[in-house]
């Protein structure tokens, strides 16, 4: 396949974690896009099958390997594929994330904990502890695992996802300094409001006040989160481990009222204008 990005990954090979759908699916086509081999994993079999099936009709080599993240018996398994398929693994992307519905902490019940700790900070530790020995055998290279700005901040209502995608995190760090003197760089990227399915299916009253919370006043896009990956995966990025990178249009920086306070005088409503949407993206 023809490299159609600024990167050139041709032979090389690139594992996707959780690629059915959504920025998973998005960074293996970017990935194919760029010249890698792709493999793809998630427990869905048909839409992991309509994934692959679009990156081979666009001229990309993909393997699908159905297969649950948080058993080590079915990564190992994926990874034992790639290794067989193309005998070698340079970057792999931990794209998973699982738990209960938005609830405050007291009503969260034992189960929907678990199934969030397993689907984000065991699929992570699993997926990691699998592919860093396959990375290394082949050279060196670079994961990326996902988290979420909520794992820097906090959100309301979400203590699972947050204690989650915070665990990740932490497992990212210890990673980045484990194999940092054996050619393999592991960082973390944190999203923030992301037009995905799931907003997608909110509807665009969701969609605008996701995109109101937002600093420069819209949603992000799966194309920029998947830029940022492959980034991480690229040369440009060779002294880069450890690090957690904020895709959020500044939502991690702090608050940015929508309106100022003026000490002594009174405010008043904006009025608003036909140029300005805040539910629609730019990009």
């Amino acid at each position: 396949m023809t490299s159609t990005s600024r990167h050139d990954f041709s032979g090389r090979v690139a594992l996707v974690v959780g690629a059915s759908r959504g920025i998973g699916a998005g960074t293996a086509r970017a990935f194919a896009a760029a010249g890698a081999s792709v493999v793809i994993t998630a427990r869905s079999a048909d839409a992991l099958q309509d994934v692959a099936s679009g990156i081979t009709a666009a001229g990309g080599e993909v393997l699908a390997v159905p297969g649950d993240a948080t058993r080590p018996s079915d990564i190992d398994e994926v990874v034992r594929q790639t290794l067989d398929r193309f005998g070698r693994l340079d970057f792999a992307f931990n794209n998973t994330t699982d738990g209960p519905m938005p609830a405050p902490l007291a009503e969260i019940d034992i189960a929907g904990f678990d199934a969030g700790i397993a689907g984000n900070v065991r699929a992570t530790f699993l997926g990691c502890r699998a592919q860093i020995p396959a990375i290394i055998a082949s050279g060196g290279g670079a994961v990326v695992n996902m988290a979420s700005i909520a794992g820097l901040t906090g959100a309301a209502n979400l203590a699972v996802y947050t204690a989650g995608k915070a665990g990740i995190i932490g497992l990212t760090k210890v990673a980045a300094l484990d194999y940092a003197d054996v050619g393999v760089r592991v960082n973390v990227v944190a999203p923030g409001p992301i037009l995905t399915h799931h907003l997608e299916r909110a509807g665009a009253y969701a969609q605008e006040l996701a995109a109101r919370s937002v600093p420069m006043g819209r949603l992000g896009t799966v194309r920029e989160v998947a830029d940022v990956v492959l980034w991480l995966c690229s040369d440009e990025s060779s002294f880069v481990t450890g690090a957690v990178l904020p895709i959020d249009g500044g939502q991690s920086a702090g608050h940015k009222p929508p309106q100022m306070y003026r000490q002594g005088e009174p405010m008043r409503p904006p009025q608003p204008t036909a140029e300005h949407h805040p539910g629609r993206s730019t990009t």
